[in-house]
């Protein structure tokens, strides 16, 4: 029985590696990305729903981007706060912002996807640029860095929205760490040819691809996803590239508390449930095989079996893996969380059959 144990740990680091080194190292490894302007009109699109604090915020710093051509779409998502007083007075403020104002409809009742189309189909540009209500860019080149990376035949850009840092705090860490992991991912299946997701804080596409896959319809009844399931659908190999040049990340406040974080992370894993067959087998063979890989040495080395290869494989893995982890932690700017993998990796793997668990018995909270 240990043998084969020993045999199943074997091909268990062996997945590991090939998603370490084969699929994420294609990112980890990539050379700098260099911003090339590029003269085409932008839509900026922001979708809030009882949001006044964020948006009165940073809304001034997306109408202040050191951009030639573009506009920026407000959409008011019915709120019963006074987004929609903060809204107007930027309208009035700067000549290129643009106000949709959305009421509740029986039929889509609470449905971010709802507000975003009417929001879509009232941008005069061509080409879209996403953000969240809570977030904003780095800098006055945001627009110029991830809208350089559009061509004629990529259409889509998935860009990078990180978490602000909170000092000696281990969640921080965590939240980081996992949007991290996720970027990580997401990067490197794009590079590879097979994109799966995108996120909401920091995307760009042209507008036909919206109407191409004929919006969100076919995930309308799923009331988060209005990134990740779209470009599930919409993006593939030859269409999509990334951006991952600094001047092309947002930034958001991340959760202070462990239980609004489950929450958030709740609804994301139930959205992903929605991917094509591939993408959840990918992601279901990548968390399992990190379940695997920490479980099945304990076995091993509780009965000395073999203990001197089991370490070495061990070591292997956690090398290879933080090499990756590192290089691309300092693409994103992530560095500190690199000396943390170790500890962090474990306490996040736990988290996530936690979210899986509670995820069976209950269903997550979904937009405001």
């Amino acid at each position: 029985m240990l043998i084969l144990i020993l045999y199943f740990f074997i091909l268990i680091v062996a997945i590991q590696l090939a998603f370490y080194l084969g699929i994420f190292g294609k990112f980890a490894f990539a050379k700098a990305q260099k911003t090339t302007p590029k003269k085409i009109s932008i839509s900026v699109i922001v979708c809030a729903k009882n949001e006044e604090e964020n948006v009165a915020n940073f809304i001034s710093l997306l109408a202040e981007q050191d951009y030639p051509d573009f506009e920026i779409i407000l959409i008011d998502d019915a709120s019963s706060d006074n987004t929609l007083e903060v809204f107007e007075d930027f309208e009035k403020q700067y000549s290129n912002i643009r106000l949709v104002k959305v009421q509740n409809n029986e039929a889509f009742w609470g449905n971010k996807k709802y507000a975003l189309t009417l929001g879509i189909k009232a941008a005069k540009k061509e080409y879209l640029l996403f953000t969240d209500a809570d977030c904003y860019p780095t800098s006055k080149e945001w627009i110029t860095a991830m809208s350089s990376q559009f061509t004629m035949q990529k259409t889509i850009v998935l860009g990078f929205g990180g978490y602000e840092k909170i000092a000696n705090s281990f969640l921080n860490k965590l939240i980081r760490f996992e949007t991290l992991l996720t970027a990580i991912q997401y990067f490197s299946w794009a590079k590879v040819g097979r994109p799966y997701m995108g996120v909401g804080r920091n995307l760009a596409y042209k507008k036909e691809e919206f109407f191409n896959v004929n919006g969100f319809i076919s995930h309308i009844q799923v009331r988060s996803g209005d990134d990740d399931l779209f470009i599930n659908e919409a993006a593939f190999g030859k269409n999509t590239t990334i951006s991952y040049a600094p001047e092309s990340f947002t930034y958001s406040k991340p959760k202070t508390t462990f239980k609004d974080w489950i929450t958030q992370k709740r609804r994301h894993v139930a959205t992903a449930k929605h991917y094509k067959k591939f993408d959840k087998l990918q992601l279901g063979t990548f968390y399992c095989s990190q379940l695997l890989f920490i479980s099945l040495p304990v076995v091993l080395l509780s009965f000395q079996f073999q203990s001197i290869l089991v370490l070495g494989l061990i070591a292997i893995r956690y090398l290879s893996a933080w090499i990756v982890v590192g290089f691309s932690a300092g693409k994103l700017k992530e560095n500190d969380l690199k000396y943390w993998f170790p500890i962090i990796e474990l306490v996040l793997i736990f988290t996530q059959i936690n979210i899986f668990i509670k995820n069976i018995f209950s269903k997550p909270v979904h937009w405001k």
